[in-house]
């Protein structure tokens, strides 16, 4: 006769093992000893496949990301609290108030543990920050080398405030664009976490939530037009979008760009523009030119936002492109990326 005997894995492993996401007793382990001591509040512990809760009357905005960073600690961050934030800012640029998140995990076999309840540490102060709750969660793990480390996803709901309607087609000629901060500062910071490059560089991510700030301007200025967070493809790519979707020009004034000289001298060396290069931290603000001032003054008031700056205006209608007014005078097309220029940036 023969007999087959599955060894019986170890739970005071201090890893992730294949058991952790069988369904079975060591992914209830996993889950009570890291994530739950991290996320709990009464939504999550109602202990179902979802959750329920009360909505708001009014409209309700929903969206989702996920996040593949590599590496995942960087200098400013984490993988964590960037999927936190990137998903809180969606929501705050579609004029929302952000209110719950779920969380998946994709982790491969091997992550530490310590690794793991480091992030899931920096997802609940991230959270906290921003004022929202982890209401629900996945856990998946797959074979050593079938993901690098971890992989999350996000996502999440908010209230649409009555009077908001914030869309990128509602750009209007005589606009003006504000940047709430410095360009490229993420991209930048993740290159240079990773060894392969040998590129050193003083920066930190600008990873954070914008739904402060972003509440503080919309609770004052009625007549924000477009709200954008320009990450991947970067300001160039975000800017290109919303042309496209209003069917307006937009100019940029090279002079006014918010580009921090570590910055622009990284991405010379490079060979990099900086007008591609994701960014985590920052909004892009539209919105008529008699109320450029009163945002400025708003988004200044904000840690997030005190380089906020104008950087360009949109001048017709019937052409979608972005342009730029360069240092020399002249005018230079800006398009959008083609193909991947940072690869796996957030």
């Amino acid at each position: 006769m023969i007999t087959t005997n599955c060894p019986i894995p170890f739970s005071d492993s201090d890893c992730v093992l294949l058991a952790h996401g069988s369904g079975g007793r060591m992914t209830h382990q996993l889950i009570s000893s890291i994530f739950y001591p991290a996320f709990r509040n009464s939504l999550l512990e109602q202990d179902h496949d979802g959750c329920v809760f009360q909505v708001e009357t009014g409209r309700i905005a929903c969206s989702t990301d996920s996040f593949v960073v590599d590496p995942v600690f960087f200098p400013g961050g984490d993988i964590g609290d960037l999927a936190v934030n990137g998903t809180v800012n969606d929501l705050a640029c579609c004029g929302a108030r952000p209110l719950y998140l779920t969380a998946g995990f994709i982790l491969e076999e091997g992550l530490p543990l310590v690794d793991l309840r480091r992030i899931v540490l920096s997802m609940k102060a991230a959270a906290e920050r921003a004022g929202v709750q982890i209401v629900a969660g996945d856990t998946k793990v797959v074979e050593r080398g079938k993901c690098d480390k971890l992989f999350i996803n996000t996502s999440g709901i908010g209230v649409v405030p009555k009077g908001v309607h914030i869309a990128p087609d509602k750009a209007q000629p005589g606009d003006m664009v504000i940047c709430s901060g410095p360009i490229g500062v993420h991209g930048i910071t993740i290159l240079s976490a990773r060894e392969s490059l040998g590129f050193e560089t003083d920066l930190k991510s600008d990873t954070t939530s914008l739904n402060n700030m972003i509440g503080g301007l919309l609770k004052e200025i009625e007549e924000v037009h477009v709200l954008r967070d320009p990450t991947r493809g970067g300001v160039s790519g975000t800017l290109n979008e919303i042309a496209q979707a209003a069917g307006v020009e937009i100019v940029l004034d090279e002079a006014l760009l918010p580009i921090p000289d570590a910055v622009r001298s990284a991405s010379e060396i490079l060979g990099l523009d900086p007008l591609y290069i994701a960014n985590e931290g920052l909004v892009l603000v539209i919105l008529p030119d008699e109320k450029t001032e009163q945002a400025l003054a708003v988004m200044q008031n904000y840690p997030e936002g005190k380089n906020t700056a104008v950087m360009g205006c949109i001048q017709e209608k019937g052409y979608a492109l972005v342009k730029m007014k360069t240092l020399y005078g002249n005018y230079r097309i800006v398009d959008m990326l083609s193909g991947e220029q940072l690869p796996r940036i957030c």
